[in-house]
Parts: structure tokens; sequence; C-alpha cells
């Protein structure tokens, strides 16, 4: 037994200490090959008396076990070394040299938002914001759409999978289901309740169904609205007037408001500037040529109503625009798509520099 009890802790000791696999191997070998320490063990048991021979045999079978699984545990640690010393030997470098630029830029989507942010905030508007994925009652229904109306169809609208309670789902084709949340916002209604008035912008992205020059299925919009009790149509047009001069830094760009049609104004407005083509260049500005930036109208009675406010107590007005279009017309950019491709050549030329933050004292664009 004395021997048995050497043999373990020495052969323990040599699967410890061996490095590889090889070493490992002489290990196993020593203690439990042929001509092995443990191996002979068992070949003496013929030679003890019968009434020790079982408890012996059970003893170096327990040490065999116990060396099998220090071997095995060994194996692994060794195979796993091996494997991480192999994959950092072998580990090749994939990725791009770092690129020469020595800065970046914003891109035009985001410096036109922060324009036209700018100019609303003086105004008194505050941003506001809501989720891609929209329901029909806040996308449609709300917004004084009628069932059979084409923006509700499928050749014009992104349909999801309807929510638990059949309610159909969609990608928001507009900025407008803001307007309705924040208007049914209990805080806000409490403010307009006490003679106060709502202001916000609603910059966004936005989905529909469209694909060429000038139009892509995701585009960036910015819708306003103000609510009160007082606002008419008077404010709509100067509100608009001084943005569209403020925007394209025209002092004196003419506005035309042109009757339209939109389910959720009445009356509704066409905002078209003043430009020239002289040359085959635009130039925004004074002309005798006619360029449509954006919608507006008074917001509908039964939009107020939809969205719990009375129309014989509140008024307002809403308008909304593409922010790549008046972007690429002050910009002169003109293709629409590339604002979505990632060429770093485009952003080079057209990104602006971060720490050019538009402001109306400042200047929109240095």
């Amino acid at each position: 037994m004395d021997e048995l009890s050497t043999i373990r802790s020495e052969t323990l000791a040599a699967v410890a200490a061996a490095l590889d696999a090889r070493a490992l191997d002489a290990a196993r070998v020593a203690a439990l090959g042929r001509n092995g320490r443990v191996t002979g063990l068992m070949k003496t048991l013929g030679t003890l008396p019968p009434d020790a021979r079982k408890a012996f045999g059970q003893t170096v079978n327990a040490l065999k076990d116990e060396i099998a699984a220090a071997l095995d545990a060994r194996k692994v640690q060794i195979d796993s070394t091996a494997l991480a010393a192999r994959l950092e030997a072998e580990r090749l470098d994939i990725s791009l040299p770092v690129r020469p630029e020595r800065a970046g830029t914003l891109h035009p989507i985001g410096q036109t938002i922060d324009e036209i942010c700018a100019i609303f905030g003086e105004m008194g508007f505050v941003w506001a914001e809501g989720p891609d994925i929209e329901d029909d009652w806040h996308n449609f229904e709300a917004l004084n759409f009628p069932p059979d109306h084409p923006a509700r169809q499928m050749q014009d609208t992104f349909f999801l999978p309807p929510r638990a309670d059949g309610m159909p789902m969609v990608l928001r084709t507009h900025t407008s289901p803001v307007q309705v949340r924040t208007m049914l916002d209990k805080t806000v209604q409490k403010r307009l309740a006490d003679g106060g008035a709502l202001r916000v912008i609603v910059p966004g992205r936005t989905f529909r169904t469209d694909s060429d020059q000038t139009h892509t299925p995701m585009f960036a919009q910015v819708e306003g609205l103000v609510i009160d009790r007082a606002t008419h149509m008077g404010h709509l047009k100067g509100c608009l007037t001084d943005f569209c001069r403020a925007f394209f830094e025209v002092d004196d760009v003419p506005v035309r408001f042109r009757p339209s049609y939109f389910p959720f104004t009445e009356p509704s407005a066409e905002v078209d500037i003043g430009c020239s083509w002289k040359g085959g260049e635009l130039r925004i500005g004074a002309g005798d040529s006619w360029l449509e930036i954006l919608g507006s109208g008074m917001v509908h009675p039964n939009v107020l109503r939809h969205c719990g406010l009375d129309p014989e107590v509140y008024q307002g007005f809403a308008f909304g625009m593409g922010i790549e279009r008046v972007a690429m017309l002050k910009y002169g950019i003109p293709d629409l798509r590339t604002f979505f491709e990632s060429d770093l050549r485009w952003l080079r030329h057209y990104g602006f520099s971060a720490l050019d933050v538009p402001s109306l004292t400042g200047g929109l664009s240095r």
C-alpha cells in the first residue's frame, strides 16, 4: 500500500507537469502501459492472500480511474492552450487601415434638420418625436383620411402585421401622427385649457413605396403644428414666409400660397417660392418661375375632435415638407438617391463641419 501511495503521487505529479501531448502520453504509458507501474501492481494480485486480493484490487482500480481522469482533464487543458496559441499565431488582421480623413462631416439631412429647427425654435416651436411604426388610427383615421383614400392602399403604404387587437399597423407615411399624439397628451390639453398655446416642430423618418430620382422608400420629413384659441391663416402665411426667407437666406424671396387639398387641413395651401432658371441654373429669389416646397393649412375640425379638442374653441395651422427636397434646392444636390448611398466623396463635398451649429444669429450654413 505504501508503494501504491507513492505511485499515485508521482504519477499525478507527472500528469500535471506535462506541457504537451507527447509528455502526457509518456506519463500515461509509465503508469497504465503494458509495463506501467499501476499495471505491475495488478500483476501482484496472485501473490496476495485470498482475503486481501479483493480490497487491494479495488484500490488499484480506483487509482487507475483517478489517473485516467487526471489524464483526460490535462489533455483538455493542453489542447485548449495549443489551440489558443495556434489562433494567436495564425491570426489575420482583416481590418481596414486608418482612414486618412482628419475629421468626419455632418450629413446634409442632419444639418438641414438643425437649420429648420433653429428657425422655428426662434419662433417658439419645440421639438417632438414619435414612433416609426404606427397604427392605422394615428396614421390615417385621426387625421381625417377617408377609408378609400389612396394613401391607405398597398401601392402607397408599407403595411405590417396587425396588432393583437386587430388594429392595422404601418410604417408611418408622414410625421403627422406625432401631431395627434402631442394633442392627445394630457399635459398639453391642460395647457391649452389654461389659455396656453401648442407649437411643435416634428422631424423624422417616413416611409412610402416610391423609388426614383426624386423619391425613395425612406425619406425625412418635418412638420409643424400650432394650436391655440386665436391663430388664423394670416399667422400661417407670416410664419412660413419668414421661414422661407430665413432658410434660403434670401431676404426678399417671393412666397406664394396656392389653394390645395389635404385631408387634415381646411383650407389648405401649397407654398411656392420665386425662382429663376436663367442659363439653366436654379436661383432662389426674384424670377419668373415658382417652386413648390411645402404644404400647409388650417387644422381640420375633425382632427381637433379626434384629439379631444373642441373646434369651436381651438384652431391652429399645420405644415410639412420633405427635408431632402429643400436640402437639394438649397445646396444644389441633383439626385435624391445620393443621400443614402454613403459615398465618402459625396459626403466630403456636401457634408458640414461638426462645429457649424446653425443659428439665426450665427448663420445657418457656413
